[in-house]
């Protein structure tokens, strides 16, 4: 609305025109003034994002795809196949010593019933088999995870094991001279225990399992039946007993992997949407910080192209309704030039007030602080109003505190505390009402200013609204002469640079009561008095 004010007036007014080429008030510039600040303070179009947002969520985005690439869903739940050959992978190589030591130690023990080339090619089997194991292995770990083919890992996989399976159940098979018992238990008590160390390391897989261990089970029964004899069969039956033990406990293991794989997933899709939810927030937060800076920079910016025609406005408008120059042919010329000198006033007021605001809540706001009086500055507030309350009827009562040390503050902070204060209770107090103007001495030992009406009041409902930004109650929008609504916040905001606190009360038909308190660290101790120079003391001390 300022701007189109301005635009017409200068369409309509040579003077006014002259005066805003010499200041440079165009509307190029203000529009090459607005593309460097959006520039800088990084505020985009609807349908441009700014380079840090596009790689949030292209990072967000790429998480997404490589999560679905390493989960494939299947059945009523997900199936993490990749994951699943991952830690079997793990699993192989986290024991890469045990299976080679026990097949040395095995192969040591066979030379007692065997002879040493037998037993060297059986270890060297063994061997081989697990070098490929390993090998096979390490690939799968190594491979890119966009370059994998999981069904033909899990093909290679099984082949490796199944391969490992038969060289360890050959020993089962391996001839033995005369048969001797001891032999045979300790082939037995081999193959179980190889069993076991199959079914830890392999049982995420239960299908691996399956081919890892069955070659060996069916190695011990085919070879003890064959041999014959109570023990043998028993020694059978173990076997396939352990079989369908180490088979449930696979299952087990498996079932804990695919739990353990939920969680964690359901824990990174967490943390993956805290991540954006986070960089959505900051997005917003960075927007919006970015907007205020640019909205306080540009109102300072143009603050003084925006005074300055205001300024010839006054000006002019004050010699036509003086008639300095002259009388007026038509007695209404004279009254329209007060009505523009007085929408000149009215409308610079509303100018100064939103550039206080804004620099307010832009931090910019510096404070020229010094020792002031908080009464001294209160009563000289209040004798720039009386005029304008007498003319009113509204009656001033002034309840100060006498000898009141001073505060540690801005005076001129402290005087548009004062004058903001002070003009809200005239406009809103009705005729032969009172205003009452306290200040004084806080329980904590700071001080205070408190300022209450007889007005109408506030209903309860309302004041939040009318502590926001140009917000109004329902009162001040039924009356004549109502402001804009920054009063209060303006308050607010140098009350806080101040670290004090503010606080409104009111009830309808009884009147508002607003307090502003300063802390105690503001308030000024008295020094000591200087002793003097001819004190006796200050003699005998010298």
């Amino acid at each position: 609305m300022l701007f189109r004010l301005f635009l017409i007036l200068s369409h309509q007014n040579p003077i006014l025109k002259e005066i805003q080429e010499r200041n440079g008030f165009r509307r190029l510039e203000h529009g090459a003034i607005m593309t460097r600040i959006n520039t800088r303070q990084g505020i985009y179009g609807p349908d441009v994002d700014p380079p840090d947002a596009r790689r949030r969520r292209e990072l967000v985005s790429q998480v997404s795809q490589v999560r679905e690439r390493l989960t494939s869903k299947s059945g009523e739940g997900p199936n993490f196949d990749y994951e699943v050959l991952l830690i079997y992978a793990n699993n192989q190589l986290h024991a890469p010593l045990v299976t080679p030591l026990l097949g040395t130690a095995v192969a040591i023990m066979l030379t007692i019933w065997v002879p040493i080339t037998s037993a060297l090619v059986w270890l060297c089997s063994i061997l081989v088999s697990q070098g490929i194991m390993m090998s096979l292995c390490r690939s799968f770990i190594k491979s890119s995870v966009t370059d994998i083919e999981l069904g033909v890992w899990r093909s290679k996989l099984s082949a490796a094991e199944f391969f490992y399976a038969v060289t360890w159940a050959s020993l089962a098979l391996t001839e033995v001279p005369n048969h001797q018992p001891e032999t045979y238990v300790f082939v037995f008590a081999t193959l179980i225990i190889v069993l076991a160390i199959r079914t830890m390391l392999s049982g995420v897989l239960v299908p691996t399992v399956y081919i890892g261990t069955l070659p060996i089970t069916i190695a011990i029964t085919v070879s003890f039946v064959g041999i014959g004899g109570v023990i043998y069969y028993v020694m059978a039956a173990i076997a396939l007993g352990a079989q369908f033990y180490f088979t449930l406990i696979s299952r087990r293991i498996a079932e804990s992997a695919h739990a353990m794989l939920t969680f964690r997933a359901e824990k990174e899709s967490l943390i993956t949407e805290l991540e954006e939810a986070k960089a959505m927030s900051d997005e917003a937060r960075r927007r919006a910080e970015s907007s205020n800076i640019a909205k306080s920079r540009f109102l300072a910016t143009m603050s003084h192209e925006l005074r300055t025609p205001l300024n010839a406005i006054l000006g002019f408008s004050e010699v036509m309704k003086s008639e300095i120059l002259g009388p007026h042919a038509n007695p209404k010329y004279a009254e329209y030039a007060g009505d523009i000198h007085r929408s000149g006033e009215h409308l610079l007021n509303l100018i100064n007030e939103i550039l206080d605001l804004s620099r307010v809540e832009a931090g910019q706001l510096e404070l020229h602080e010094e020792a002031i009086g908080l009464v001294g500055v209160v009563e000289d507030c209040v004798r720039l109003v009386e005029l304008r309350a007498s003319e009113k009827g509204v009656a001033l009562v002034k309840e100060f505190e006498p000898q009141m040390p001073k505060l540690w503050a801005d005076e001129r902070a402290l005087r548009q505390i004062s004058l903001n204060l002070l003009s809200n209770a005239i406009k809103f107090t009705p005729n032969g009402g009172t205003i009452t103007i306290r200040a004084g001495w806080t329980e904590g030992g700071g001080q205070y200013l408190s300022v209450r009406d007889t007005g109408p009041g506030i209903p309860e409902e309302e004041i939040p609204q009318v502590l926001t930004s140009f917000g109004q109650g329902s009162h001040a929008q039924k009356i004549a002469e109502q402001g804009a609504g920054l009063g209060l916040p303006i308050v607010m905001g140098l009350v806080e640079l101040h670290d004090g606190t503010f606080d409104l009360q009111s009830k309808l038909r009884e009147g508002t009561a607003v307090t502003t308190t300063f802390p105690r660290k503001r308030v000024m101790k008295a020094l000591p008095p200087v002793p003097d120079a001819e004190d006796p003391q200050m003699r005998g001390a010298a």
